[in-house]
């Protein structure tokens, strides 16, 4: 038995034949760059992410950096975020010069407190970053009431969460801005690099467009400085062909969740572990992160040896990064994302996966904690 922690091709058979359609008619187009492949993903984005626009751009991490530039974001501001996330977050805060902000996180969810953003407001903050961490909403009402009284644009970073839910709201819809993700590993993920910025204000979906290609409007005339944030049209062909298909990909993933959750408790194993709760449905999975309270790393190569394959998301906080280090934070200034860092664990959850694969998984994890403990 082999357990991959994704098995990317396993999707190939259904979406293959709707892939090459979508590829040929841009090839036969010869526009390989936006065009209206692009256009089309974007307003099937836009209604499935519950926005009135969406911009294509050319990866999730450009899509956080072109949305801070929209917001106006620049050297000396303050952006507030969490340090348990993917590096890109904070990088592109500070690619503009910017400071990101650390706010510690909740230990069921893994995503920012609410509860500790007032603090960290000062008069040079901007925007709050709220990341959907592992396919779960931030709890979204508070910050938006925080960023409302305080002036504050808010960017979601649901780069790992396309199709989540808060109290029936889409990631994406809620904030001023959307930030998504197609990279290969993501839910919803292309052949290459690519992502999208969502939006409600025609205001921000003229600034976000106009900042994608160089600043310009009008062809060689530039009214600001942007970049080169243009989404290919072959990428936008997969990822659209693709689409049709995530709903069914999501509901495969929640079942493989509760399956996992079923067989831990079946085998009496449930309270030894943290398992991952669904604190505000609707979570799509893009990881099933346990915690252990000891031998994590054990578990790991224990797993590893026995085909099962795993991954640490993430195993430094960003406020311990070296790049980091003018920022001034120490250890033990964020005891949540530390401890998160030392004890989670991500097993297979990819919609592919069989009964037997789960089976096999969570029989190695009981005979793992029944010969060393965890």
């Amino acid at each position: 038995m082999r357990v991959p922690l994704l098995d990317i091709p396993a999707s190939y058979e259904k979406i293959l034949q709707d892939v090459k359609k979508n590829i040929d008619q841009v090839i036969q187009s010869g526009q390989f760059v936006l065009g209206p492949i692009v256009e089309e993903l974007e307003q099937k984005i836009a209604n499935y992410c519950d926005t009135k626009y969406a911009v294509g751009v050319s990866s999730g991490t450009d899509a956080l950096l072109i949305s801070l530039m929209a917001a106006g974001i620049r050297e000396g501001d303050e952006v507030i975020t969490t340090p348990f996330t993917f590096f890109a977050t904070a990088g592109s805060i500070s690619r503009l010069g910017a400071h990101p902000v650390f706010v510690d996180i909740k230990q069921d969810t893994f995503n920012i407190d609410p509860s500790q953003i007032e603090k960290s407001i000062t008069g040079k903050t901007r925007a709050i970053i709220p990341v959907h961490l592992y396919g779960q909403s931030a709890d979204m009402n508070p910050i938006l009431d925080i960023a409302q009284r305080n002036n504050l644009v808010v960017i979601e970073d649901a780069a790992q969460a396309i199709g989540s839910e808060y109290e029936g709201r889409r990631s994406g819809s809620m904030g001023d801005y959307g930030c998504f993700s197609f990279f290969p590993t993501k839910n919803l993920g292309g052949f290459g690099d690519g992502g999208m910025v969502t939006m409600s204000s025609e205001d921000v979906y003229n600034q976000v467009k106009s900042l994608r290609v160089h600043g310009s409007n009008l062809k060689y005339y530039h009214q600001v400085i942007g970049g080169n944030f243009r989404l290919d049209a072959l990428q936008a062909g997969v990822v659209l062909a693709k689409l049709a298909y995530l709903d069914q990909w999501t509901e495969k993933r929640r079942e493989n969740a509760q399956t996992y959750n079923q067989l831990f408790k079946e085998k009496g194993i449930a309270d030894q572990l943290i398992l991952p709760l669904e604190v505000t449905p609707r979570h799509v999975y893009n990881q099933y992160v346990i915690r252990v309270k000891k031998n994590r790393d054990k578990l790991r190569g224990f797993l590893s040896e026995n085909n099962i394959f795993t991954e640490i998301y993430y195993p430094l906080p960003l406020h311990l990064q070296d790049c980091f280090t003018f920022l001034g934070y120490k250890k033990g200034a964020f005891p949540e994302s530390e401890k998160a860092a030392n004890d989670t664990i991500a097993l297979p959850i990819f919609p592919e996966l069989s009964q037997e694969q789960l089976s096999f998984v969570t029989e190695k994890i009981d005979e793992f904690i029944k010969k060393y403990g965890i």
